[in-house]
């Protein structure tokens, strides 16, 4: 099974490898981002169980999100280059209606990497990486009413709001994939490198 890196101008999607869990069970010890994430904490061996079925299951790609400014000694494809990740953006595509519909998710868990423009890009990737290589024509995400920043950037990103769930306090927002924006799309990460290489 090939496995595939994504590089841009500021970010690096990696495949979610098992180095990178105590990393990121560390991040999930944060009640904040747990609560940004809809997330229940789990132990760190539930988190590598966790890992191996994110990257078994075909209806789901997850990429760890590295920070270029921290990559130490350059870009190695299948390094798990730790000490530069940030945050993860993932996709599900779990509408049994829609099989080619993807719901989005992107976390910068650092703080140190927050600002930046790393989950525009981040997301702008994956988006393009699904549209082209999953055929992908219509995103949502599922955000909570009080996670301003994430609201902020996918309506910049022109999602549009679709409904509102008062019990669970979350909003609910869609971008479909016209021709013209599947134009935009892959021209806004034209500059984006794919590395592959044989995983098994």
């Amino acid at each position: 099974m090939a496995a595939v890196s994504l590089e841009g101008e500021k970010v690096i999607l990696v495949p979610y490898m098992e180095a990178h869990v105590p990393r990121y069970h560390e991040w999930m010890q944060d009640p904040a981002l747990l609560q940004a994430t809809g997330s229940d904490p789990l132990s760190l061996e539930e988190e590598y169980t966790m890992q191996l079925s994110w990257t078994r299951d075909p209806l789901k790609r997850t990429f760890i999100v590295l920070d270029k400014d921290f990559l130490q000694g350059g870009f190695v494809h299948g390094d798990p280059h730790v000490e530069a990740m940030v945050g993860d953006v993932n996709i599900y595509m779990n509408d049994l209606d829609d099989p080619q519909m993807a719901e989005v998710e992107i976390m910068i868990a650092e703080p140190k990497s927050r600002g930046k423009g790393l989950g525009k890009e981040s997301v702008l990737m994956m988006m393009a990486y699904a549209i082209e290589s999953l055929g992908i024509h219509m995103f949502r995400v599922k955000i909570g009413e009080a996670n301003g920043s994430s609201l902020h950037l996918f309506q910049k990103l022109r999602f549009e709001q679709v409904s509102h769930s008062e019990v669970f306090k979350e909003v609910t927002l869609e971008l479909p994939v016209t021709e013209m924006r599947r134009k935009e799309l892959l021209s806004s990460v034209g500059n984006v490198v794919r590395h592959t290489y044989n995983s098994s």
